[in-house]
């Protein structure tokens, strides 16, 4: 297993089977997604930004985007964009007095057209020397630095190891996702998962469209492409590939995955995953991932 991927690997996956499936990691093979929101990127957020004094209603905010809504999962940039948005509009927060983000730059940023990462962040640093950006650039370089350091162990979901296993022996295996490659790779490697996927495509190597797009590139039929996921992201990159889409529900991760190995996995196979399996699978994963949060 490599420690560096690019964009030709993504492009050059060996076509061992004619199935291809992409996993997502963060909260999908790895019970990890709360622990690196509460436990490092948010209270980074609090002090980059300067928000002690509504601790309380910035976590809030940033729990209910990067968590629970249909945000869950999106690049680090845009999540900290909509966190922002609703904390602004959080019921006493301009009335506290705490200087509010500003939102303009990083907004600006997003919506570039640049692959949203630490490299293109700081070419436009170089670029521009807006201080706006700067502070973002040492929020998410702090962030990859925190993790890197102080992460806690968290094993990969039982039922999702089963997976792993089950898919190997049958289709052309990658990870698909929006973490920074350097995280992912320690944590596939810490856990000695790696074994059982050809490649780990993180953020830099583009979107999970991007990925799948480049992945698949012609050399299988569109509904030998599955994509397993827990947040909207990870559907829409399937359907934007016109693949098909297994969830992995938030707060019932086991039990999603124990389906998958019994039945959802069998059927791909046999090419009777179909579009009433796939609404059905779909619209209870919309279900768990509200828009609103409770308190709008």
């Amino acid at each position: 297993m490599k420690n560096h991927y690019t964009v030709e690997d993504l492009k050059n996956i060996p076509h061992n089977f004619d199935a291809l499936v992409g996993i997502d990691s963060d909260g999908c093979v790895f019970d990890s997604m709360t622990v690196k929101q509460k436990e490092h990127f948010h209270p980074l957020i609090i002090k980059y930004w300067n928000l002690e004094k509504c601790e309380k209603e910035i976590r809030a905010c940033a729990e209910f985007t990067n968590l629970f809504s249909k945000n869950r999962g999106i690049n680090r940039f845009p999540a900290l964009l909509f966190a922002f948005e609703l904390f602004i509009d959080y019921p006493g927060v301009k009335e506290s007095g705490v200087e509010l983000p500003n939102c303009e730059t990083l907004r600006a940023y997003i919506n570039s057209g640049l692959p949203l990462g630490n490299p293109s962040l700081t070419d436009e640093i170089k670029r521009t020397g807006d201080p706006e950006l700067k502070r973002l650039l040492e929020w998410s370089l702090a962030v990859n630095v925190e993790i890197d350091q102080n992460m806690r162990e968290i094993p990969p979901f039982e039922w999702a190891l089963k997976a792993l296993k089950i898919v190997k022996e049958k289709s052309d295996v990658f990870v698909v996702s929006q973490t920074p490659e350097e995280a992912l790779v320690k944590e596939w490697n810490l856990h000695n998962i790696h074994q059982y996927v050809y490649l780990i495509a993180g953020q830099e190597l583009g979107t999970k469209a991007v990925h799948l797009e480049l992945a698949a590139d012609g050399k299988y039929d569109q509904k030998r492409v599955l994509m397993i996921g827990d947040a909207p992201g990870d559907y829409k990159a399937a359907v934007a590939n016109k693949a098909l889409f297994y969830p992995i529900n938030p707060g019932k991760e086991e039990a999603s995955w124990e389906r998958f190995c019994t039945e959802a996995y069998d059927k791909f196979l046999k090419g009777t995953f179909d579009a009433d399996y796939q609404k059905m699978v779909s619209d209870e994963f919309e279900a768990s991932l509200p828009e609103l949060p409770p308190w709008a």
